[in-house]
């Protein structure tokens, strides 16, 4: 079994190391800025942010700012897929004990952490 390691996202803003709280995604369309509470998945056109900084943003004339109302909630620590997925492919790999390397495999083509899988007939 692999065990789960809890990971933390950090605002986005620069040198800020703060946990983040919050998600603040645009709509250029309409020219708003949304600030709501942390999303389950980090997405690429959207940004996390801590209560500080999700409070104080501001944004150009004529934009909007639609907010959270109420508190942000505490971010929940959860395990992040891939690297928990990545964890579990090198823990089923691992034949030799720690720290001795593994010789390849000519039949699979086995080495490392990755495997060949032979074409089925």
């Amino acid at each position: 079994m692999v065990p789960s390691v809890p990971v933390v996202r950090r605002c986005t803003r620069t040198g800020c190391a703060r946990s983040a709280v919050a998600t603040l995604t645009y709509a250029y369309a309409d020219l708003m800025a949304v600030v709501g509470p942390l999303a389950s998945f980090a997405e690429p056109h959207s940004y996390d942010l801590c209560e500080e900084h999700a409070l104080r943003l501001t944004v150009p004339r004529g934009w909007e700012v639609l907010r959270h109302v109420g508190e942000f909630p505490a971010p929940i620590p959860h395990a992040d897929d891939l690297e928990a997925l990545a964890d579990a492919v090198r823990e089923a790999a691992r034949t030799e004990p720690i720290g001795r390397p593994v010789e390849g495999d000519a039949l699979t083509g086995r080495r490392g952490h990755l495997r060949v899988v032979p074409p089925a007939n």
